[in-house]
């Protein structure tokens, strides 16, 4: 571990104590990371705070659509909108893989 991690620990141990992080919002429950299981922590957490920020990038935007998508996917297994649903969710792909080459 380093120094700044010691220090953050150390800071972050002392507010508990002194009660500054009772009560915050979403106090209890997990944070959700919609859909991004597969980037590291420090990504999902820049992705975060430019969401806050109002500010989506477009990967982050083209992974909620994927998600949209596959889960359409699942709800409509035998119907004739699945075609559609399964065209587009490989157009979402195709761009998502762009901006990776990019």
């Amino acid at each position: 571990m380093s120094i700044f991690e010691i220090l953050a620990e150390q800071r972050i141990a002392d507010a508990i104590r002194r009660g500054e992080l009772d009560n915050l919002p979403g106090a209890g429950r997990p944070l959700v990371f919609d859909d991004e299981l597969f980037l590291s922590g420090e990504q999902r957490m820049i992705n975060r705070v430019l969401k806050n920020a109002g500010f989506t990038p477009p990967e982050v935007r083209l992974r909620k659509e994927l998600a949209d998508l596959r889960e359409a996917l699942a709800r409509h297994p035998d119907d004739e909108r699945r075609e559609l649903l399964q065209r587009e969710l490989n157009m979402v792909l195709l761009r998502l893989g762009a901006l990776r080459r990019h």
